[in-house]
């Protein structure tokens, strides 16, 4: 500020002109690339938008600049409107550095929900992780858009959030539920519907919470959907799910070895 022709046009806040140009050499001086080039006269307005001074508009001409007031209002709208396109820029680069930044807080807190989950169910260590990676993967062979991807990634990490609603005895339970038991362990996607559905960013990634454990015949649940009323990330989300507790199971030795091929439809 204040150094310059630049920095003395931003430091008065206001148009300075200079007729002469060869009487005011040490403006001149933080400009070497154009002192060769003859210009005789100057302007510089301040671009001022709320009141902050967001740079300057100068303007060199190798002839006398017409001082008269039309040039000079004609001169002072253009770098109001300069000023204006200025800041509005600046708050859009802005707005896109806090989204971006929001996003990244958003997805760091979805998924340590799911570790959080992983860890309360030792059994299932990881299984959140690859199936998110697998679905994905699916999900994408599907023909499934990059911003829905969004969606669908986070209603796979977080696809068993309602088990928080679960109590320890049941989810934790080693042997067999009873039928009593079932019926408590088969509310938790209503309880992950009730947990998220408030939350305004992840309503469109219900799907997978929701509606993983419904079956293409109508027998699963929580509401009974058939065939495709279940929606597609939630039968994508299923695949995956019902192929990695089998490898889960498989390497455990609870079942016997197998793979399984996604081919394109």
């Amino acid at each position: 500020m204040g150094d310059g022709l630049a920095g003395r046009v931003a430091l008065a806040r206001k148009t300075i002109a200079i007729a002469d140009l060869n009487r005011d050499i040490n403006g001149l001086a933080r400009y070497p690339s154009i002192q060769s080039e003859g210009f005789v006269s100057y302007y510089g307005v301040p671009l001022i938008a709320k009141g902050r001074v967001n740079g300057v508009l100068e303007v060199f001409r190798r002839t006398p600049i017409p001082v008269d007031q039309d040039w000079k209002d004609f001169l002072e709208m253009m770098a109001g409107q300069a000023a204006i396109a200025v800041d509005n820029a600046e708050l859009f680069g802005n707005l896109q550095r806090s989204n971006f930044d929001l996003a990244l807080a958003y997805d760091s807190t979805i998924e340590g929900w799911s570790h959080a989950l992983d860890l309360r169910d030792k059994e299932t260590e990881g299984h959140t992780q690859r199936v998110t990676e697998v679905t994905l993967r699916l999900a994408r062979a599907a023909g499934i858009t990059e911003s829905e991807l969004v969606h669908v990634r986070r209603g796979a990490l977080l696809h068993d959030i309602g088990k928080m609603g679960v109590p320890d005895y049941i989810l934790l339970k080693p042997d067999k539920l009873t039928d009593e038991e079932w019926v408590e362990m088969r509310k938790h996607p209503v309880f992950a519907y009730e947990l998220l559905s408030p939350i305004a960013y992840l309503r469109p990634a219900l799907d997978i919470p929701y509606c993983h454990h419904e079956k293409w015949d109508g027998t699963g649940y929580p509401r009974g959907l058939k065939g495709e009323q279940i929606p597609l990330a939630a039968r994508l989300f299923a695949v995956v799910d019902v192929w990695d507790a089998l490898r889960y199971r498989s390497a455990r030795g609870l079942c016997r070895p197998f793979s399984l091929r996604f081919a394109a439809m």
